[in-house]
């Protein structure tokens, strides 16, 4: 087969019916032996490191994967079994099965050879199907910014029946934090304790870039999120920009401060939802101001 790569041999560890009885741990002791000696720092005179450094952890990532190397598995049976019966038949058995071939082409039947190698190419399909996910699921971990839905158990993702609802609410427990990169700013600890005024904090994940940071809250409670975005948060000097991620199902979502007058509008994006980002921002830190003057504190506002 075109392009094919056994993974096993990659790793060198030994293919065929003794890989199946290869253990997770066995598979994993060789990949680290294989990296060891294959990592581009140890080769830098060989042009083609980083390439086979790769190679090996694809191979690698398909092996532990545990669906990905039963397709893989049942890949390399068909091909020994074709080997097998190929090297079982003599000349005269491929002239006898040249003219069986013929005979069962002109009724329209199909070989039993044409049936295995269709059977070959189903599963390499679904093998590459495979591959692709493991490599989609470890591009999301390298961007930096999952929400966490995006962790959801593949299972959970085809079963349409039930996720429907939960995922709907995880959203509305979800609230989207900005605030100007001056200053010390806020780290996860600090915005677990400013939002824990409001209800139990499940999670905290920061975005920073170099003009503003952002960072997503996921609360226990829908009623922890609604309240969040009622009031001005944060410090006085650098006061955070609360927006919920999705609107909650009722209508009791109001604003998430009287100064900004209106709900964020979700139908606005790229350098839109910038400039209505900064202009809410400037609002606020207004609104800080006048509190300090005023000795207002922030989460005496309701």
């Amino acid at each position: 087969m075109e392009g094919f790569v056994d993974h096993y041999i990659v790793l060198g560890l030994p293919s065929g019916e003794e890989a199946l009885k290869l253990s997770e741990k066995e598979i994993a002791k060789a990949y680290k032996l294989k990296a060891l000696d294959l990592h581009p720092d140890k080769r830098p005179d060989d042009p083609d490191a980083h390439d086979k450094f790769q190679r090996l952890k694809t191979s690698y990532e398909v092996l532990k994967d545990e669906k990905a190397r039963k397709l893989f598995d049942d890949l390399l049976r068909i091909q020994r079994e074709k080997q097998h019966k190929k090297s079982q038949v003599d000349s005269k058995r491929r002239k006898m099965m040249s003219d069986l071939e013929e005979r069962e082409r002109s009724a329209f039947s199909p070989h039993p050879a044409a049936r295995a190698y269709d059977e070959e190419e189903r599963i390499a399909r679904k093998l590459k199907e495979e591959i692709e996910r493991i490599r989609a699921r470890h591009a999301k971990k390298k961007s930096g910014f999952e929400t966490p839905e995006s962790g959801v158990d593949e299972k959970r993702k085809e079963d349409r029946s039930g996720t429907g609802a939960s995922v709907q609410l995880d959203k509305e427990r979800m609230l989207k934090v900005s605030w100007e990169k001056i200053g010390e700013g806020y780290t996860a600890g600090r915005l677990r304790q400013v939002f824990s005024e409001f209800g139990e904090v499940e999670d905290v994940v920061i975005r920073s870039t170099k003009k503003k940071c952002s960072a997503l809250i996921v609360m226990a409670t829908k009623d922890g999120a609604v309240a969040a975005t009622r009031t001005l948060c944060g410090d006085l000097s650098n006061p955070l920009l609360v927006v919920p991620l999705q609107k909650a199902a009722q209508n009791d979502f109001l604003t998430a401060k009287k100064s900004a007058e209106a709900e964020p509008r979700s139908d606005i994006v790229g350098a839109g939802l910038q400039a209505y980002e900064d202009a809410v921002m400037q609002r606020l830190r207004k609104a800080a101001m006048d509190q300090k003057n005023r000795g207002v504190k922030p989460h005496d506002q309701e």
